[in-house]
């Protein structure tokens, strides 16, 4: 069977994102074959309202940007310890309730996951995690329209998701969620828009 190569956006403040991922993050543990691309996106910079300067240039808008320059350091220099900071990251702000433009927030999440807290800082510091996050955000805004989290792609196709259950301790079920998404993605591009008009409880 082919491996299957796809990306997906996230933005820690977003409870979809923490969703979507944290099926991921359970199916790829357990070994689903796929090639997955974790791509920073900026709910900030989406809701920038007209005439404001983008968050990439706002110092008032850098702590929130803070925790995603971070885990782009993680998943671009310490490839084994990214699963943990991410998981970690998401259940900070929605399992903990703490603040992630915080930055002992952030150093402490790093640490727990063995990474060294104060040399990811520096590198946020330095400025080049923030212009990588900015590349990959406007590349995907500019190539196919995104516009929120979590936003599965596919080549050119591309996808807003919300997934409304979290893993429940069977990878083989978050495998399943994924691998659905991705069949409707691919394989049904007719189906633009599928919404339920009540939540189940």
């Amino acid at each position: 069977m082919t491996t299957r190569a796809f990306a997906v956006t996230y933005d820690y403040r977003c409870p979809f994102a923490r969703n979507a991922h944290e099926h991921l993050l359970a199916a790829v543990d357990a070994g689903a074959d796929w090639d997955v691309t974790y791509a920073p996106f900026s709910l900030s910079q989406a809701h920038v309202a007209e005439g404001a300067p983008p968050v990439w240039d706002d110092p008032a808008k850098a702590g929130d940007l803070l925790a995603i320059e971070a885990s782009v350091v993680v998943r671009d220099h310490h490839v084994d310890q990214f699963p943990a900071v991410h998981e970690a990251l998401f259940a900070a702000r929605h399992d903990h309730g703490l603040d992630l433009r915080d930055e002992a927030v952030i150093r402490k999440v790093l640490a727990d996951a063995g990474v060294d807290a104060e040399a990811v800082l520096d590198a946020c510091r330095g400025g080049q995690p923030r212009a990588r996050f900015r590349a990959e955000h406007e590349a995907v805004v500019d190539r196919l329209s995104l516009f929120g989290v979590p936003t599965f792609i596919v080549d050119d196709r591309a996808v807003f998701v919300r997934l409304m259950t979290r893993p429940a301790g069977d990878p083989a079920v978050s495998r399943a969620v994924i691998e659905r998404v991705l069949d409707l993605l691919v394989d049904h591009p007719e189906l633009n828009e599928f919404k339920h008009t009540t939540i189940a409880r």
